[in-house]
């Protein structure tokens, strides 16, 4: 029996070996995909070699501790995020089962039977014939592979291993998506209730100047005219101030269902809690390819085509079955021998395809052309990030150079304010010119707020065209 099983194994070694050593191939990108500049994928976006935006977590470019406090619920309860790690786990149950594949499979079986002739017709010549009863049974214990393409089956299992990155890829992706949403939303929430204080601000100084106007059109000194264009304009900053408050709550429910919670009020500081990075860097090129989510994903389905042509190559290759078998038994053929014997057996054979109809070549042509489209849609895929990644760094560069504009722009307003208001205490200027310019001074602030959201919402789009940095 043992002499038997080592005999089989050795043909099973002989039909491996006839395979070509090509449907053996690793996935190499070089190789498959050939090799992709990078060198100039940022174009003239600011790059280097020392550690750049890309590299950083989360936690080290949001610092805010009642944002990052927000960012660790919102990963804890978010429902994306718990059905991708779902997904993973059926992927790695899907994986195991492809390594499992290449285990044998084991059968037991158990029989037993009893066996009686009766005589309907109580002959006493035949009693003593058929007194007693028969009894048979039998224990087997099968092992072996059924039609088995050991090169499809490595090929699935490498295939499976892709289908587990590629899970894990979902993940990180959806993580970095859900970490800069949250943090838009909170600088948002943030951006908006410094507007709501400005506005209200300036409802306040439009209120008393229509209240003074009033009073001077009681004394004869002012019309109705002036105080109704006054009155239109203090209902236009309210109807400007409650569409501020609106979007602060539409921003903050939108928040609220990020974090997977319903509507409530959302704890935050302002603006200022946001510190970038001194000076922004996007790392080195061809890290591009191994940060970004959808040039891991391009090139994960370029993997996964390059194992799926391997897998239609080796549909050329013989099949093998292989089977070995142990039984013990009282029947052997028409004999019934007690106490029972063992029984055993041992099957090897291989199945080489010859003619199928031209399935199994036009199946490899299809694989062939899929693994071409793949590679043509990585590279394209590479050509997308670095533009990406380079109108988000001019995003940035602009945001900073607007701040710096808008920061003499505010302290010109400032003064102009200031000289202003010391005239009408003078009595040489009446209140509408310090209105004026209190006005021009706010609507700059107002423009100040919008650009340091501005720089934030172009550092965080930044930080997701590199990839979403580390965990």
């Amino acid at each position: 029996m043992k002499k038997t099983l080592y005999n089989v194994i050795a043909c099973a070694l002989i039909g491996a070996a006839m395979t070509s050593c090509a449907v053996f191939r690793n996935y190499d990108r070089e190789k498959v995909a050939g090799e992709v500049s990078t060198a100039e994928i940022y174009g003239d976006a600011l790059s280097g070699d020392s550690l750049g935006l890309g590299d950083l977590s989360w936690r080290e470019l949001f610092t805010d501790p009642t944002l990052q406090a927000l960012i660790e619920k919102a990963l804890r309860q978010n429902v994306n995020m718990r059905n991708t790690d779902l997904q993973i786990q059926e992927v790695e149950y899907a994986l195991k089962a492809s390594r499992l594949a290449f285990v044998p499979s084991i059968t037991f079986s158990a029989n037993g039977a009893i066996n009686k002739v009766y005589d309907p017709y109580d002959r006493n010549s035949l009693r003593g014939a058929f007194d007693g009863n028969t009894k048979t049974y039998g224990a087997t214990l099968t092992m072996g592979w059924q039609n088995v393409n050991f090169l499809a089956l490595r090929n699935e299992l490498k295939n499976a291993k892709v289908s587990l990155e590629q899970a894990r890829n979902i993940k990180q992706s959806v993580q970095a998506g859900l970490v800069a949403n949250v943090a838009t939303l909170y600088y948002t929430v943030c951006m908006l209730d410094e507007q709501v204080a400005l506005m209200e601000q300036t409802s306040a100084n439009w209120k008393t100047y229509w209240d003074m106007q009033k009073r001077l059109m009681e004394a004869g000194q002012a019309n109705q005219a002036a105080v109704s264009s006054i009155e239109a304009t203090y209902w236009s900053i309210q109807r400007t101030l409650d569409d501020l408050k609106d979007n602060r709550r539409i921003t903050e429910t939108s928040l609220s269902t990020l974090l997977g919670e319903t509507y409530h009020d959302i704890e935050h500081t302002s603006l200022e809690s946001f510190q970038a990075p001194a000076l922004i860097t996007t790392g080195a090129p061809i890290s591009i390819l191994s940060r970004r989510p959808d040039v891991r994903d391009a090139e994960l389905k370029l993997a996964s085509a390059f194992y799926g042509k391997q897998t239609a190559a080796s549909a050329f290759y013989p099949s093998l079955t292989l089977s070995a078998s142990g039984s013990f038994t009282n029947s052997t053929g028409a004999a019934i021998v007690n106490p029972g014997v063992m029984i055993g057996n041992a099957v090897a054979s291989l199945a080489q395809p010859i003619f199928q109809n031209g399935r199994l070549r036009a199946q490899y042509k299809i694989a062939k052309n899929e693994l071409e489209i793949a590679k043509n849609n990585f590279v394209q895929q590479v050509i997308y990030a670095g533009n990406e990644v380079n109108t988000a760094m001019l995003e940035v560069h602009c945001a900073e150079e607007h701040r710096i504009y808008l920061s003499h722009e505010v302290a010109a307003q400032q003064t102009a304010y200031d000289a202003t208001r010391k005239m009408y205490e003078n009595s040489s200027a009446n209140y509408l010119n310090v209105l004026t310019a209190h006005n021009s001074l706010i609507s700059a602030r107002m423009s100040q707020i919008s650009n340091r959201m501005d720089a934030i919402s172009a550092t965080v789009e930044l930080y997701l065209a590199l990839g979403g940095g580390g965990k």
